[in-house]
């Protein structure tokens, strides 16, 4: 009876150091932040990436608000300058236009100066204007395409230098090559190239929001243009 008692004690001690052994080789969880993913992935590369992601977002933001602020049309302002023509008040519209600090209101500024000569040499005086403050808006545009473009490349640069350190690491251990001396490389390619793809892509879909909104302007400058024109030629 007691060689049974000790016997069952044995086999529950010896389950018991089994299942520790057991839990001791089993692989931990490994937790790792952002800044350690940003940090493995070489401050040589993502340094430059952190620095146009930065410039891309402040054009973004930037041209943003002016685009919107430049879309916020008073309705009633060519309906002024309309009146002021009609009345022969053409000191009080080239003063609204003045006032009103838009490209709308310069182009018509424009115009207006231009009155008692040719239509044409009115109409081309206005696209001028309009061309230039189309320029104003499409500031800095080029830019944020130029990092849409650039970010992917750096991330790959990244990409082909990590899979180099890699292959060095194989090459100088020889046959006694562990997991661990791979995983930093590796790392690094896998790290820069998705930071590049996420910029670039952040870049690229601002961008096309970004002409979208310019072009919408575009089309209420056209449309300006030729409201002013046709006040010009209806007959006094």
């Amino acid at each position: 009876m007691i060689n049974n008692f000790l016997l069952q004690i044995n086999m529950a001690s010896e389950s018991a150091e089994a299942a520790a052994e057991t839990a001791e080789q089993m692989p931990t969880e490994v937790k790792i932040s952002i800044l350690e993913l940003i940090a493995g992935g070489g401050w040589y590369i993502m340094i430059p990436l952190g620095i146009l992601s930065v410039i891309a977002i402040y054009i973004f933001i930037e041209r943003f608000l002016a685009i919107r602020k430049v879309e916020k049309e008073d309705p009633n302002f060519m309906n002024q300058v309309k009146d002021f023509i009609a009345n022969g008040k053409i000191d009080s519209a080239m003063s609204l236009c003045k006032d009103t600090l838009s490209p709308f209101a310069r182009m018509i500024e424009k115009g207006i100066l231009r009155i008692g000569k040719p239509l044409g040499d009115i109409s081309a005086a206005v696209e001028n204007v309009g061309k230039l403050e189309i320029y104003k808006l499409e500031k800095s545009l080029s830019t944020l395409a130029t990092i849409a473009g650039a970010a992917p490349m750096i991330g790959f640069l990244g990409t082909v230098i990590g899979m180099i350190n890699t292959f060095h690491e194989m090459y100088t251990a020889g046959n006694s090559v562990e997991i661990d001396q791979l995983s930093g490389g590796i790392m690094q390619a896998m790290v820069t190239t998705a930071a590049g793809l996420v910029i670039g892509i952040i870049a690229y879909v601002g961008y096309n929001v970004l002409v979208a909104k310019v072009e919408k302007v575009v089309y209420k400058m056209e449309a300006t243009t030729i409201e002013f024109m046709d006040l010009l030629q209806e007959p006094a």
